[in-house]
């Protein structure tokens, strides 16, 4: 179902397509090249909530639109249609990840953890959406705080929420591999992910 963008502030046809209930799933954005029609004031936030002009977007339905449409391109992203392309910001990451689940525990080699975002989208944490921790800022007593992201869709990360790195952090195991030294972390479809 193409999907017009509204110019200016009017997004009733968004909210029409949103209310429809005739869409599923991510849009195959890398399939389609639009021309870029400017910037639109659309945010998310750290917390993972969408705003539209200064207002948050309550209806989830609206998110999980807009979600579908996301593509990241050259560290901008934008919401995509096969006619139309705009920008939007992202304080930090486009998701939210708030849920894990983890199947085949303690078995290194079968064990998966499950991911999914605060609008629904499931992902695996493995080769093709791997764990990151990175460093996101320093606290008031020079600790560095780690940031855990996972690639949820085509360079469009997920920010671990901190009860889930608490989970993550209730799995780690100690892994030698090829270093010399202990690493901690966690293994999910083969993989060992550092969490250090």
């Amino acid at each position: 179902m193409a999907i017009n963008f509204p110019k200016k502030s009017d997004i009733s046809s968004l909210e029409a397509a949103a209310q429809s209930g005739q869409w599923r799933g991510a849009a195959p954005v890398h399939l389609w090249d639009p021309p870029f029609c400017g910037d639109i004031d659309i945010e998310i936030r750290r917390d993972g909530s969408w705003w539209h002009e200064g207002r948050p977007i309550k209806r989830k339905g609206m998110a999980e639109l807009f979600a579908s449409i996301l593509l990241y391109e050259k560290g901008e992203h934008f919401l995509v249609t096969p006619a139309e392309k705009v920008r939007i910001r992202v304080e930090d990451c486009p998701f939210l990840l708030t849920e894990l689940r983890v199947e085949n525990a303690g078995d290194p080699l079968n064990q998966r953890l499950l991911l999914r975002t605060s609008l629904g989208e499931g992902v695996a944490i493995g080769p093709e959406h791997p764990l990151i921790i990175g460093v996101d800022r320093t606290d008031s007593i020079g600790n560095k705080e780690p940031h855990p992201t996972v690639d949820v869709r085509a360079g469009l990360l997920g920010l671990i929420s901190r009860s889930v790195f608490y989970q993550l952090a209730e799995l780690v195991e100690s892994h030698a591999g090829d270093r010399v030294s202990e690493v901690f972390g966690v293994w999910s479809e083969g993989v060992f992910f550092p969490l250090a």
